[in-house]
């Protein structure tokens, strides 16, 4: 690929949002948990994820859903857009009610060949600040592909629970997929569209979002650990898909926590964490 997106690397916007604890409880509530939390209450654990919407008009969005390519984010001209990964550090509690502000900045854009063609790795840094200043800096990582014709099989459930020290299960169906699109104004349709899903990119169902998955993960280490996270950093593997049970799973570490989800032999997302 000849396409030197240098000049996009530097690149910042910056949004600002009020953290409205319905959005917050409408996940809780979806996730079969209480959603009670009010103004002044801290934010849960990746939650954020929630705000700062990017709500287009149709004019504006690509066939996939999302966004059309160009505004802040480099027009890489690959039809396929996932969010990899990313890595995360919490210096203070975000509050509901508080009015918050949300500075992203391209950081790279790196051009790599993979098994499957080009790849072209985009990183973004967030640095969320609140009422007490700056809370979390975020790094993000997407990456653009070619369309790929190849479909892979969808995984056979575990019969046993993987062996670890915390443990949950979900059924990601498609009433919470919708809801967690709705929830982020995540218009990809690969999430809630089955035919696109399985005609356009090539996949045997609905594709459960790798944040709802961080988002579990990161809650279970918690909520095991019965201490505040200090750091977060999880990588997406192979993708987990409706109508199988996804469990997620966390043990204890040499230097905090690891985690997983997982429905087949295989895992789908995998992450690290400190306290």
């Amino acid at each position: 690929m000849a396409d030197d997106f240098s000049a996009w690397i530097g690149k910042q916007e910056t949004r600002h949002d009020r953290f409205d604890p319905a959005r917050s409880n409408a996940l809780l509530v979806a996730l079969g948990t209480p959603g009670s939390a009010k103004d002044g209450d801290p934010v849960p654990l990746l939650h954020h994820w929630l705000y700062f919407w990017d709500v287009q008009p149709p004019a504006a969005l690509g066939n996939d859903g999302h966004p059309a390519k160009g505004g802040f984010l480099p027009p890489v001209p690959l039809p396929r857009r996932m969010w990899a990964g990313g890595r995360l550090r919490f210096e203070a509690p975000l509050r509901f009610g508080e009015a918050t502000e949300k500075r992203s900045t391209i950081l790279n854009i790196e051009t790599k060949q993979g098994r499957s063609g080009t790849l072209v790795f985009v990183t973004l840094e967030h640095r969320l600040s609140g009422s007490a200043g700056l809370a979390v800096i975020e790094q993000q990582d997407l990456v653009y592909r070619a369309a790929s014709s190849e479909t892979p099989p969808l995984p056979v459930p575990l019969s046993a629970v993987p062996p670890c020290a915390a443990h949950r299960v979900i059924s990601p169906d498609p009433v919470l997929l919708l809801r967690y699109s709705a929830l982020t104004m995540n218009g990809h349709r690969i999430h809630y569209d089955r035919p696109y899903a399985m005609a356009e990119e090539a996949y045997p169902a609905l594709v459960v979002h790798g944040p709802l998955q961080a988002t579990l993960l990161a809650g279970l280490i918690e909520d095991h650990a019965g201490a505040p996270l200090k750091s977060f950093e999880f990588r997406g593997v192979s993708p987990a898909f409706d109508g199988i049970d996804l469990r997620i799973c966390a043990a204890p570490a040499d230097t905090g926590f690891t985690a997983w989800t997982q429905q087949g032999e295989a895992r789908n997302m995998v992450a690290t964490a400190t306290v």
